[in-house]
């Protein structure tokens, strides 16, 4: 097995310019407020980064014009992913739990690895048919109820194998997709669908 390189994290700061030493160097605290905003405390004052906007509440950056140390911090730490790019918030995953970045605008947090999003494909576990994901729905597989049936989606009999807990899955079938404008819309537990690999679909 190789060794890895020696490499530092940070910059060589002899060769950065004054704002940018200040920006690594300075205690600083930021805070992402949404939107692309982000509040950074520092020993003297609180201000305001606007990154789309490329704007900072400081004197430096109103009165001059610069890309002032609390722009540089904010695009630090993202960069180092402390901190959640614009359109990103920080949340739990609702399938696995765990802590990470999601888009802003999803109503069910998902991580990277558990995120199906409309247009994916994903394979349904028990019949090995294909399907095209609409969204994942916020309501659990017990709370969901199938309009055609009135039962729940974990009251369905094909379902009993999966956490009655389950997020909700809604896709369409793709042979239906293809053949109609509007095709049927069906509701999986999230468990009982398996996202289909781009590599898998080259195949």
């Amino acid at each position: 097995m190789s060794r890895a390189s020696k490499t530092p994290l940070a910059p060589d700061l002899r060769d950065c310019d004054e704002r940018t030493v200040r920006a690594w160097t300075e205690s600083m605290a930021v805070t992402p407020l949404g939107g692309g905003c982000y509040r950074v405390d520092t020993d003297d004052d609180t201000y305001t980064v606007d990154v789309p906007g490329h704007r900072c509440t400081c004197p430096d950056y109103r009165y001059r014009g610069t890309n002032c140390k609390h722009r540089r911090r904010v695009a630090i730490e993202i960069t180092q992913g402390r901190l959640p790019a614009p359109g990103q918030r920080r949340a739990d995953c609702a399938v696995c739990g765990h802590e990470s970045f999601v888009p802003e605008t999803d109503a069910v947090p998902l991580c990277a690895d558990c995120r199906l999003a409309d247009g994916d494909v994903a394979v349904d576990r028990e019949t090995a048919d294909t399907l095209v994901v609409r969204r994942v729905h916020p309501d659990r597989a017990d709370e969901y109820v199938i309009e055609a049936t009135g039962a729940s989606v974990a009251e369905h009999d094909t379902n009993e194998a999966y956490p009655a807990d389950d997020l909700v899955v809604e896709a369409v079938y793709l042979g239906d997709q293809l053949r109609n404008d509007d095709p049927r819309v069906y509701a999986f537990p999230y468990s009982r669908l398996r996202q289909v690999e781009d590599a898998e679909l080259v195949d």
